[in-house]
């Protein structure tokens, strides 16, 4: 597709761009969309810079994609659970994001993308990795691509005092997916097992699924698969849950980190 709405400057040749010369808070046009939502399709996660949108605007934004997704357990601002609260500082017991994962794919219907906006970040660190599950897939020998198209994983959360006193909505979603998915527009095939909610593959005994998640688990963090943004105030992060994994680096403490996120609803993952 040739821009004429915005320029895309990517991170990496496997992962990330920067989209500029557009303001979110300013309603789109559908070629302007069109071009956004071909360029994330394209580079899986991307980034925006200097985006004061009030939390209706983030919320207009997101629908663009289609319906939005409440998080099972999550807090949120403006009495609106579709605004989760994304926020870490001196007196948190957890961060945000730690660990490898794609966003709650314990769910049966996992989103399909999670548009996030900080508000305030610490003056140094709090950084987020994003990694490449097409890179991943392909990287695995044809043998092993052909063994894992086969398989099924379980992914399960307990979000059972995870967040404090709030209550969780659904405290303990579990499901059922293919471990290699097939990403429902670009058509390409993605590795979809993650160490954040991926707790046992289908029909292997416990030490071959747990061997089995341990090679994989390792694998996806190979840093060719990477890229690593760094935040600004306002800035923008969009990432594909559907063929992306992210981890959110704590190394900020005791100082601030936070935003609210809006999420896109996703489908049922086919092979």
């Amino acid at each position: 597709m040739e821009y004429q709405h915005i320029e895309v400057e990517p991170l990496t040749p496997t992962i990330g761009a920067t989209i500029h010369g557009v303001d979110l808070s300013r309603p789109l046009n559908d070629r302007a969309f069109d071009e956004i939502h071909h360029a994330w399709m394209e580079h899986l996660v991307v980034f925006f810079r200097d985006q004061e949108l009030t939390p209706e605007q983030h919320l207009e934004f997101g629908r663009r994609f289609g319906p939005l997704h409440i998080h099972p357990a999550a807090p949120y601002v403006h009495d609106n659970p579709e605004l989760m609260h994304i926020h870490t500082d001196r007196h948190s017991h957890r961060n945000n994001g730690a660990g490898w994962h794609s966003d709650v794919s314990a769910d049966e219907e996992p989103p399909l993308g999670s548009i996030l906006h900080l508000h305030q970040v610490p003056p140094r660190g709090g950084d987020t990795l994003f990694a490449s599950m097409y890179a991943a897939y392909d990287a695995l020998s044809a043998p092993m691509q052909n063994w894992l198209e086969g398989l099924k994983a379980i992914h399960r959360a307990d979000y059972s005092g995870l967040y404090g006193n709030h209550t969780p909505q659904r405290a303990s979603p579990q499901s059922t997916h293919p471990v290699i998915r097939t990403h429902p527009v670009t058509r390409k095939k993605t590795l979809y097992v993650n160490s954040g909610f991926t707790r046992r593959i289908d029909g292997l005994n416990a030490a071959e699924s747990q061997r089995l998640l341990q090679f994989l688990f390792e694998h996806i963090q190979n840093s060719a698969f990477q890229c690593r943004f760094q935040w600004q105030q306002n800035s923008i992060a969009m990432w594909d849950n559907r063929c992306t994994q992210h981890l959110a680096i704590w190394d900020y403490f005791p100082e601030t980190r936070s935003g609210i996120r809006v999420t896109v609803k996703g489908d049922r993952p086919f092979c």
